[in-house]
């Protein structure tokens, strides 16, 4: 496995729009076209998202967008501030099952450490709290609850080192 992110371009934007989870996850992430918009208005409004396709090698698996710092809305945690979100995080419903979830968290997490908006100590997420899956796949990672919610989600986090 070779995770890559690439940018979203005029060259992948259908096949990314066209990825989907199956139909029992579909209320725990929002469509890619969707964040594909948020990304737009919030770097509109000077907010930093960073939306990505997601690759092993040159096959499209899934998608994830970066955030970073408070979003200013009104349910945020406070875990927010000054430090990155993943915003969004989906695996195309082919390519579940097949060992995608932690390289793509590596490569998330080297990403971040990267710091392309700015210093932070924290990672942060959020997911329905009938996601089990989710919630797995993140524990196992290293990520924790911290006992904060966004909105109706359970907000988990990870240090950065």
């Amino acid at each position: 496995m070779n995770i890559i992110f690439r940018k979203i371009t005029n060259a992948n934007l259908a096949a990314v729009c066209a990825l989907e989870v199956f139909e029992h996850q579909k209320s725990f992430v929002a469509p890619n076209v969707l964040s594909l918009a948020e990304a737009f208005a919030s770097r509109n409004e000077n907010i930093f998202a960073m939306p990505f396709g997601v690759y092993d090698e040159d096959t499209l698996i899934g998608f994830i967008m970066f955030g970073y710092d408070t979003l200013d809305e009104p349910n945020e945690p406070e875990i927010a501030k000054g430090n990155y979100l993943i915003w969004r995080l989906m695996i195309d419903k082919k390519f579940q099952g097949k060992g995608y979830a932690e390289p793509k968290l590596k490569k998330a997490k080297e990403y971040i450490e990267t710091f392309p908006a700015g210093r932070a100590d924290y990672i942060w997420l959020s997911y329905e709290k009938e996601n089990a899956r989710a919630r797995e796949v993140y524990s196992e990672f290293g990520f924790t609850e911290n006992g904060e919610t966004c909105g109706d989600e359970i907000v988990s986090i990870y240090r950065l080192k």
